[in-house]
């Protein structure tokens, strides 16, 4: 009986006391052990569990002060009398009843009806995941998070995080922001300008909740992030695309009759081009010439392959105009979801206070355990493992798609994740994506990035979850599947985007 309650343990899991602790815990809550019942001695359960006897008695002893347990003298460890159990669930006599609630009728919003990027949940079991900002334990700095956490949870430190921070964020984190990481983007902030988020999205949706009202013009960039334009679109605001091309967005003329921009100039999301210099300057004097607010998402800024990246928008913002949204998440990890928002005074304060009306405030434990992995230097010392990284998979990345897929049109990127590719005439991308996942390879198919359905011969190739050297078998793969979709052999050469054709082969709308 005991064998199968106590099943084997993993040993690159949690530590082996933790595990034992959780099977016992289990039996207990579940009722599958009595209460009165006698454990088998710590010598048998160590030799049954092939653990050591000391990893035994530590977590019995454990818990027989936190009540599960108890200890009698000369006899053994039994499960406490009266020890908690799961309690049966009441099964209502209304419970086999349909529902007379026609809930559908009811919702106030849709959002099933957005578009989305689909991602298996299961990706990871994938042989080629060329999915974007997915997990990759390989970069993951898991023992400097770890220390991190772990001096976070010292006495001193939950002294200084653990009460109720609905009206201030972790200080120590602010601060860390103001000194290290906007400072790389040439951004100079006071604490009352920043606002700890939970992510860039949750940042979107809460200057959305404030600032759109129905028929507010907000222009967004075509193709663009998905999620914003859903966002914007759930707040009835009237959505004005702005086109691309190797140079950025081409905003001239399209913030005339708009009281928002949403763009992300450092790396476009989801094509990666940067925004050059010169529309910098010229967007930021004619988003004051017409009133026009910009909300600024670094995307990416900070993975740069070749050169500095270029300052944000925000540091040569002169007239207050720029909403800065940043995260952290990209780089470490995206199950962190830590980001930050930078903007006046005013709106940060009402940010503040819609923020507590949604999640009261993010976690203080992981903004305390972040502020001191930045203190200590690992983010920035993860930020150019992570670029060589990245940048050695760009490169393998680029080179298996000219051998393989000649005909499909790409840049090489400069910084970023991802590759955007022009699939060639004839083909569908989103059957190409149902046939490559078939095939054990993941791609994103570019529709879901634009507003309407003319323009969906793209697709976005990730490259920072797989392995380096599984990239050129997975491009293999995919021109496999790629053949099975053309509409008809054709002959095909080389086609590398220049950056002066760009916009007009790739991006023009």
């Amino acid at each position: 009986m005991w064998r199968q309650l106590l099943p084997d343990f993993e040993r690159d899991g949690a530590t082996l006391q933790s595990q034992l602790r959780s099977a016992i815990v289990a039996a207990i809550l579940d009722a599958r052990i009595a209460s009165g019942s006698r454990l088998p001695s710590s010598r048998n359960l160590a030799v049954m569990l092939k653990v050591a006897r000391n990893t035994v008695v530590l977590t019995l002893e454990q818990l027989v002060c936190d009540g599960y347990l108890e200890a009698r003298p000369r006899s053994g460890y039994y499960v406490r009398q009266g020890s908690p159990a799961q309690p049966e669930p009441v099964q209502s006599e209304h419970a086999a009843r349909s529902t007379r609630v026609a809930w559908g009728k009811r919702l106030a919003a849709t959002p099933q009806r957005d578009k989305w990027l689909e991602k298996p949940a299961d990706w990871q079991r994938y042989p080629y995941p060329f999915v974007y900002g997915q997990f990759d334990p390989k970069m993951f700095p898991v023992a400097e998070w770890r220390e991190c956490s772990r001096l976070a949870l010292s006495v001193g430190e939950i002294h200084n995080w653990a009460s109720d921070a609905i009206e201030h964020d972790d200080d120590a984190l602010v601060d860390q922001l103001i000194r290290r990481v906007l400072p790389r983007r040439g951004i100079a902030a006071h604490p009352s300008e920043i606002l700890i988020t939970l992510g860039t999205q949750h940042a979107l949706y809460m200057l959305a909740e404030l600032l759109i009202k129905p028929g507010t013009g907000v222009a967004i960039e075509e193709p663009g992030y998905m999620d914003a334009r859903n966002i914007c679109a759930r707040r009835q605001a009237r959505i004005v695309p702005v086109p691309m091309d190797a140079d950025g967005a081409l905003a001239s003329g399209h913030l005339k009759d708009v009281s928002y921009l949403y763009c992300t100039p450092s790396h476009h999301c989801p094509s990666g081009a940067t925004l050059s210099t010169e529309r910098r300057i010229a967007l930021l004097q004619e988003a004051a010439r017409n009133d026009v607010v910009i909300i600024e998402d670094d995307y990416d800024a900070e993975i740069q392959y070749n050169g500095q990246p270029s300052p944000a928008l925000k540091a040569i913002d002169r007239h207050d105009q720029v909403v800065y949204i940043g995260s952290v998440s990209k780089v470490i990890s995206p199950g962190l979801r830590v980001g930050y928002m930078v903007g006046n005074p005013e709106l940060i304060s009402a940010a503040r206070k819609l923020r507590r009306l949604m999640i009261r405030h993010p976690p203080s434990n992981n903004q305390r355990a972040l502020a001191l992995f930045i203190a200590q230097g690992h983010y920035d010392s993860l930020l150019r493992r992570t670029t060589s990284i990245l940048s050695e998979r760009a490169e393998l990345l680029s080179d298996a798609l000219t051998r393989h897929l000649s005909d499909f049109e790409f840049r090489r990127p400069s910084g970023g994740a991802s590759i955007w590719a022009k699939v060639p005439d004839g083909i569908d991308p989103l059957r190409l994506r149902r046939e490559a996942m078939d095939a054990g390879v993941l791609i994103e198919s570019g529709e879901p990035f634009f507003s309407g359905s003319a323009h969906e011969h793209f697709i976005r190739l990730g490259y920072a979850s797989i392995a380096p050297e599984k990239i050129e078998a997975g491009i293999i793969a995919l021109a496999q599947v790629v053949k099975k979709c053309r509409p008809a052999r054709s002959n095909h050469s080389i086609r590398l985007l220049r950056p002066s054709e760009y916009g007009a082969v790739a991006m023009a709308s």
